[in-house]
């Protein structure tokens, strides 16, 4: 009777114990997947490679790795260690993972591919500029005895240091083929020069006042050598960078565009399966939908056709300098209050409660005209030292209609929740941060708060359309740039005349898009990452397989991630090992 008691029991328990443990599966898969242990433990094995063979710099009162132009022992070292790592996940049993686990494969596989392509190209790169740094390797020969801490022979160090010395001055500047190095060839120099200099202050700091013997011999022949290489560094200064920041010679905005092959490859690493030009006549077919939206709001206005006039007027409304902030606490608000409203997404207490707000530097401004975010919002706003026409124009381009539809892009739900949501779910996977998912995420949320009145009156829908207009620019000035089409100046009147930026914001975009330190693609990405989460929320949310909030949430707890991949999560696509992009998310 005892053991058919437990019996029963155990029948009994039996759903809920597999509900438990269903449920903490689903727990688990949050935080990582069969592939999470394999992709930690490559991030560090990369990261020790990298400090290991960088030279510590003192920086205060303790030395720290320098990341510097690499040695080619440090290149090689590192494509080694990528190769290990596919033949072990080659040796997987990439079928029987979960989604999770395929997608982390899939995303790793991926990334080396990328690192191991860079790291083969700089080899290329470091063949093409050798006659230039044909001293590196006694400087390299140097630095790796440093590293186990070698007694060395000083007076041959020192007269090794002297040779060296003689080689680099005795270069003659004349025989520099000009033609054959071009900006970023000679960025390539300057940066493998740098290198050279930070490995021999490693050295130099390492031994000094430690060795009697070293600060001997060795202190006069170091500082010789880096003064020569100092000079030296000058023979390769881009001289074209130099220009007058005036307009007709394109406000001095140098860039490098980087021609449609590449553009391409780049598009494949990002999984987005178009090409420039699809991309730019998607862009001109979301352009034709807000100036059909500008029309309506502007004839709603009193202006008829005329929009321009309209969002003269819109501009106009500029808060008085000192009452900026208070106004961007106001419209974060207005947008969780609607958020809230409509149960769209779950924003967690404390993320609410610990964004920040700093004001932005005037020096900023040059190459931020608007206000940024992620931990913190970065306001931008006339600051006392500005000209009077800077100041003016910085409070219209930041008025209350342009700003209340990208508050929620800067805070919440965009890129204040992103970092706080990463930081919890499946941070390994930053690794695999992509803009699309970045600026994806937030511009989805512009494009999805209009679609659902967000926007009540005229000037907040002409205020929410500057900006999706701006997106949509992005897409056609970067890649026509990049295609070799477009000038900077064509750039910048492009905006001025097609979006109605102010003159000055209008040159800040254009140089923060060709001088920053983004990819070619980031300001594509705004837009198109955006569309790609319209398409996914119109395949599971429009047709009634998810709800809407239980979407954004489950979006959120996979970290920034090509979109495709949080695609394949959601529906539980079918992959493969040699999985590639396919997904033709635009369909109008």
């Amino acid at each position: 009777m005892n053991k058919l008691y437990k019996l029963l029991l155990m029948v009994c328990l039996l759903p809920s114990t597999i509900y438990s443990q269903e449920k903490a599966m689903s727990r688990l898969y949050e935080q990582t997947s069969e592939m999470g242990t394999t992709i930690i433990t490559y991030q560090k094995d990369v990261k020790a490679i990298q400090d290991f063979y960088s030279p510590y710099i003192l920086e205060g009162t303790y030395p720290e790795v320098a990341r510097i132009y690499y040695s080619p022992e440090q290149r090689s070292r590192l494509l080694l260690i990528q190769n290990e790592y596919l033949k072990e996940m080659e040796q997987m049993d990439f079928d029987s993972f979960s989604i999770y686990g395929k997608v982390d494969y899939l995303l790793l596989k991926k990334e080396i591919k990328k690192e191991t392509g860079e790291l083969e190209k700089a080899g290329i790169n470091e063949k093409a500029i050798l006659k230039y740094i044909s001293f590196a390797p006694g400087i390299y020969a140097l630095e790796k005895e440093r590293r186990r801490g070698k007694a060395m022979d000083w007076p041959v160090v020192a007269a090794k240091l002297n040779a060296i010395r003689e080689e680099v001055a005795s270069f003659n500047a004349a025989s520099i083929n000009k033609s054959a190095l071009n900006k970023e060839r000679l960025k390539n120099i300057r940066e493998a020069i740098f290198g050279l200099k930070m490995r021999l202050k490693g050295v130099y700091e390492f031994y000094k006042g430690y060795d009697p013997l070293f600060d001997w011999w060795i202190p006069k022949p170091y500082e010789s050598l880096v003064q020569v290489l100092d000079h030296y560094t000058t023979f390769f200064v881009d001289q074209g960078a130099a220009v007058p920041a005036q307009k007709g010679v394109n406000y001095g905005i140098k860039g490098s565009p980087i021609g449609e092959s590449a553009l391409i490859a780049q598009l494949n690493a990002e999984m987005i399966p178009y090409t420039p030009e699809e991309l730019i006549k998607i862009a001109e077919k979301e352009f034709a939908f807000c100036d059909q939206e500008l029309l309506k709001a502007s004839a709603e206005m009193g202006f008829g056709k005329d929009w321009k006039k309209a969002q003269e007027k819109v501009k106009e409304s500029f808060v008085v300098p000192g009452k900026q902030a208070e106004l961007i606490v106001k419209l974060q608000d207005d947008a969780l209050d609607f958020i809230k409203k409509n149960q769209l997404i779950t924003i967690p207490g404390l993320a609410e409660e610990t964004w920040g707000m700093v004001m932005m530097s005037a020096e900023r401004q040059l190459v931020n005209p608007f206000f940024t975010g992620g931990r913190e919002i970065s306001i931008s706003y006339p600051t006392a030292n500005m000209n009077e026409e800077d100041k003016l124009m910085s409070m219209r381009g930041n008025n209350p209609y342009f700003s209340r539809g990208t508050v929620q892009h800067e805070l919440l739900p965009g890129h204040h929740l992103q970092y706080y949501m990463n930081s919890r779910y499946k941070s390994y996977r930053e690794l695999f941060t992509t803009p699309f998912g970045i600026e994806g995420w937030t511009l989805y949320w512009e494009l999805l708060l209009y679609d659902k009145g967000f926007a009540k009156s005229p000037e907040e829908r002409i205020g929410m359309l500057f900006w999706r207009m701006h997106r949509c620019a992005r897409i056609i000035f970067s890649l026509n740039y990049h295609l070799g089409k477009w000038t900077p100046e064509q750039c910048v009147d492009f905006l001025i005349n097609r979006v109605g930026h102010e003159p000055a914001n209008a040159e800040g975009e254009v140089r923060r898009s060709f001088e920053g330190d983004y990819g070619p693609l980031y300001q594509v990405a705004y837009m198109i990452g955006g569309m790609q989460l319209m398409a996914l929320k119109h395949e599971l949310v429009d047709s009634g397989k998810m709800g809407i909030l239980e979407f954004h949430d489950r979006i959120m707890k996979e970290n920034l991630i090509p979109i495709e991949m949080v695609r394949a999560t959601l529906i539980g696509q079918p992959l493969k090992r040699d999985f590639t992009s396919e997904w033709k998310f635009y369909g109008k």
